[in-house]
C-alpha cells in the first residue's frame, strides 16, 4: 500500500562535483541549497544582489555582474537615515555610503569572475509578481518598507517571463558559454498575493522554464513538485505554514543530490559530514585525555582532505 507519490527525477548528464564551480542566484530556498553546498565545501558563490524573487529583478542582477557595473551614489537612495538599492536585498544597506558602495561593487565583481568559471549556474524563481517605482518607471526587487503608495503592482505574463530567462540566459552566455544553467520553481508559497494569485504566479514561472529548456545546457529540477505532490503535508512545513522546514529542505536535498551530484563525490560528502559533525562537538571535559585524542585525529583528517582537495579549509578547531 501507498501512502505517497513519489518523484522520479532522472540522473544528468553534467553533474556536480568537487572541481564543479556553481553560482547561484534566487529567492530564500537558493540560500538553503547554498548553505549544503557549502557545508559539504563544494565550490560556490551565492546571491551577489541578496535574496531575490522575481525574474525581472534576477536579470538585472546577473546582468549587473555579468557587465560588472559599478555603483556610484546616484544608484543608490537615501531613506530612513540609510543609503538602500532597489535592486539589492535590504542587508546591502547601510548609514556609511562608502561601505555599502564597497560591499555592492566587490560583490559584482566577485561573482562576475565566478561565472566566467562556472560549471553549473543554478536560478531559483519565487514569484511572476512586482512592482515599478511610479517616479522612474523602473522594476525594484525591494520596496525597502517605503510607503506603498510609491509602488505600482504588476504581474508577469508568461510571454514575459520567457522573454526574461531567455535574456537571462543570453546574459550569461556572454561571458560562458560551457555551464549547465538549472532552474527551479520556489516551494515557499507567496500568501500574501492571495491564493489564486498565488497559483497564477507559480504556474506563469512553470511555462516559462519549460519554454525555454532544452535538457542539454538549460535545465529544470522540480522542487516545487516536490513539496507539492510528494511530501504534500502541513508537516514539512514552518510555524507560518508556507516555508519549508528543515526536514524538508533535507528531503530535498537529498533529492538535488541523487539526481545532480556525482557519485564519485559521495565518499568525499561523507567524509566532510563527519568532519563538520566533530567540530560541533562538545566536550564534557576539554583538557581530558580522551578528548585531546579525539581532537588530534579529527585534526589528521582535516589535514588529509585538506592536502587532496585545496579548496577545501574547515573552521579552527
Amino acid at each position: 500500500m501507498k501512502f505517497r507519490t513519489e518523484i522520479n527525477i532522472p540522473k544528468q548528464d553534467n553533474q556536480i562535483d568537487y572541481k564543479s564551480s556553481i553560482v547561484l542566484f534566487g529567492s530564500c530556498f537558493t540560500e538553503n541549497m547554498e548553505k549544503h553546498l557549502s557545508y559539504f565545501k563544494f565550490q560556490n558563490i551565492s546571491n551577489s544582489h541578496g535574496i531575490l524573487f522575481n525574474p525581472k529583478s534576477i536579470e538585472t542582477a546577473i546582468n549587473d555582474c555579468v557587465t560588472k557595473k559599478e555603483y556610484a551614489q546616484n544608484d543608490l537612495l537615501f531613506f530612513d537615515d540609510t543609503w538602500l538599492s532597489y535592486n539589492h536585498h535590504t542587508k546591502f544597506s547601510s548609514v556609511y555610503l562608502d561601505k555599502i558602495l564597497h560591499q555592492i561593487n566587490n560583490n559584482i565583481v566577485a561573482t562576475h569572475k565566478a561565472l566566467t568559471h562556472a560549471t553549473h549556474i543554478l536560478i531559483t524563481l519565487g514569484t511572476s509578481w512586482i512592482y515599478r517605482n511610479k517616479e522612474t518607471n523602473d522594476f525594484v526587487a525591494n520596496c525597502h518598507k517605503i510607503p506603498q503608495k510609491k509602488f505600482e503592482k504588476e504581474f508577469l505574463s508568461a510571454d514575459k517571463n520567457t522573454a526574461i530567462l531567455k535574456q537571462i540566459i543570453s546574459n550569461i552566455q556572454k561571458i560562458n558559454t560551457n555551464a549547465s544553467i538549472i532552474f527551479t520553481v520556489s516551494p515557499v508559497r507567496h500568501l500574501k498575493d492571495g491564493f489564486v494569485e498565488n497559483t497564477q504566479s507559480k504556474s506563469s514561472l512553470h511555462t516559462a522554464i519549460h519554454n525555454i529548456a532544452d535538457h542539454k545546457t538549460i535545465y529544470y529540477f522540480p522542487s516545487f513538485e516536490i513539496m507539492m505532490d510528494d511530501l504534500r503535508d502541513y508537516r514539512f512545513y514552518k510555524n507560518d505554514l508556507l516555508h519549508p522546514n528543515e526536514t524538508a529542505m533535507e528531503y530535498i536535498w537529498e533529492m538535488f543530490k541523487e539526481s545532480w551530484i556525482s557519485k564519485d563525490s559521495f565518499s568525499l560528502m561523507k567524509e566532510i559530514n563527519s568532519i563538520q559533525k566533530s567540530l560541533l562537538h562538545k566536550p564534557f571535559r576539554k583538557d581530558s585525555d580522551k578528548h585531546q585524542e579525539f581532537l588530534r585525529k579529527l585534526s589528521n583528517k582535516i589535514y588529509q582532505v585538506s592536502k587532496a582537495n585545496k579548496h577545501i579549509k574547515f573552521d579552527q578547531i
